[in-house]
């Protein structure tokens, strides 16, 4: 078994052309002029799926600029009247807008200042407060 496998072995070896500059220059201008390859298989995501999500999605529709108010409080009751009036959200009013300020603050990761991550981290608790949620 192990005879053939090397006998195999050599005639592959021995019918290789060999390497010559032209027969390598052209396969580089072959490769090089050809479009690139795209598998069928995989999809590819789309760049900017959190802004399609933030225009698209039946969520809220809020209020331009909300989430650079300046006092938590303000955030808070603006998220809360977005969410009650909304007709597309699927959950209830204070879930719909707690989750909609909890993306954001995740969506904007480290481009977020310390004084907004903390402005808007206090307007969740100001949210659960106009909510009546406090337990």
């Amino acid at each position: 078994m192990a005879q053939r496998r090397k006998a195999a072995r050599a005639r592959k070896i021995a019918t290789r052309r060999p390497a010559t500059r032209k027969n390598t220059a052209s396969a580089r201008t072959r490769k090089a002029s050809s479009p690139p390859r795209k598998s069928a298989t995989k999809k590819t995501s789309p760049k900017r799926w959190s802004q399609r999500v933030t225009r698209e999605s039946d969520a809220l529709d809020l209020q331009q600029g909300v989430f650079k108010l300046t006092s938590p409080k303000k955030i808070a009751s603006s998220l809360k009247r977005s969410a009650e009036r909304s007709s597309r959200r699927k959950a209830g009013a204070y879930r719909s807008a707690l989750s909609m300020l909890t993306f954001y603050i995740n969506r904007a990761g480290k481009s977020l200042s310390k004084a907004q991550r903390d402005r808007l981290q206090r307007a969740k608790t100001e949210l659960k407060h106009q909510f009546h949620r406090d337990e």
